[in-house]
């Protein structure tokens, strides 16, 4: 994939999404527990942190907080995590109950699942409308080489998905590469069309995307195991989705077999035309701490790749394995290095490091 140059651009990574307070309640149950840990988290945004943090790229986030002491919270966090906040709004909290996105996370044992409740309505964010940023200075002026936004961001409000178009349509126009998650959330949809109205803005968005890192545009896909495929019957969906999106460079999607909350078997796929399929390493009963980022790690490290210009399968292998990491370390974020994640891609693990 041809892109811009580190030269000519302030940033490697730029995410447009909500960044919550997520409260986790350790070993104990939300319904029952008298404390929580505090981090901070959210799909598009875990994907900027993880590129900086773990691939020392230079990350930005644009989204907004309301201008009280929980925005105050998650924008010390995201300091702690180093993704720069040069695009960050305030939005004062008014009578209107203008407030900032919280997600309660319990870690699941067994058979148990984890159980995220989120309570994220008529947040700052969502409020965000076309023309608030000025998308034309942001990937003309100052440049960015790579930009991630994703289908949770989108859905929040009417003018959430209007403020990703008007994001990925100028971005486009000054040859940033765009990436796209199309994820679906149930309960941002259950009054506004299900997911009908779900795919039919993620397709519209998919339209501009370089990258589509998920395979819930079709609902035939979402119904699918796509575990149980083989190779050719992958080759055959990635082409048919491909066949839709001209533009489009790469698709590609993780795949979890669920064993218990704690084991999973875990790998990742991906489909370009120029390369076809490749596949990561099989991760067989993984043992997992905190399941939850696992997917945007992989996304920040199939970035890393695609930026460094490598092989597909490279990008792949980087993101796969960043995942199993992230997936092993409490929160939303990576605390991985990038000598640990090639480590795991060599198919280290499990000895003690010395």
């Amino acid at each position: 994939m041809k892109m811009k140059t580190k030269e000519v651009c302030s940033y490697d990574i730029l995410s447009l999404g909500e960044v919550m307070l997520r409260l986790d309640s350790g070993e104990e149950r939300v319904r029952n527990t008298r404390q929580f840990k505090a981090w901070e988290g959210g799909g598009e945004y875990n994907v900027a942190r993880g590129l900086h943090r773990c691939f020392n790229q230079r990350a930005a986030i644009v989204t907004a907080l309301a201008d009280n002491d929980i925005g105050y919270l998650i924008e010390d966090l995201i300091y702690q995590g180093g993704v720069d906040m040069t695009y960050l709004k305030h939005l004062p909290s008014d009578e209107r109950g203008l407030r900032n996105g919280l997600n309660f996370t319990e870690r699941g044992f067994g058979f148990r699942s984890s159980l995220g409740t989120s309570d994220r309505g008529d947040t700052a964010i969502s409020r965000l409308k076309p023309g608030d940023i000025d998308w034309h200075k942001i990937f003309g002026k100052d440049g960015v080489r790579w930009f991630h936004t994703g289908g949770v961001f989108a859905a929040l409000s009417d003018s959430s998905k209007e403020v990703a178009l008007e994001a990925v349509k100028i971005a486009k126009q000054y040859g940033t590469k765009v990436s796209y998650d199309p994820n679906y959330r149930a309960s941002l949809w259950s009054d506004r069309g299900g997911v009908e109205a779900a795919q039919e803005l993620n397709r519209e968005i998919s339209n501009y995307a370089d990258v589509i890192m998920g395979m819930s545009l079709d609902s035939a896909i979402i119904d699918l195991n796509l575990n149980k495929l083989n190779q050719k019957e992958l080759t055959n969906i990635f082409e048919k989705t491909a066949a839709k999106f001209p533009d489009l460079k790469v698709i590609t999607t993780t795949l979890r077999e669920v064993k218990s909350a704690t084991i999973n078997d875990w790998r990742a796929i991906a489909w370009s035309p120029e390369q076809g399929l490749v596949e990561s390493s099989h991760y067989k009963n993984l043992e997992l701490l905190d399941r939850v980022g696992g997917g945007d790690s992989f996304a920040s490290g199939l970035i890393y790749g695609l930026l460094k210009g490598g092989a597909l399968q490279e990008a792949v292998d980087y993101g796969a394995a960043h995942g199993v990491l992230a997936m092993t370390t409490p929160g939303d974020t990576s605390s991985a290095r990038l000598d640990e994640v090639e480590q795991v891609m060599k198919g280290a693990g499990e000895a003690v490091i010395r």
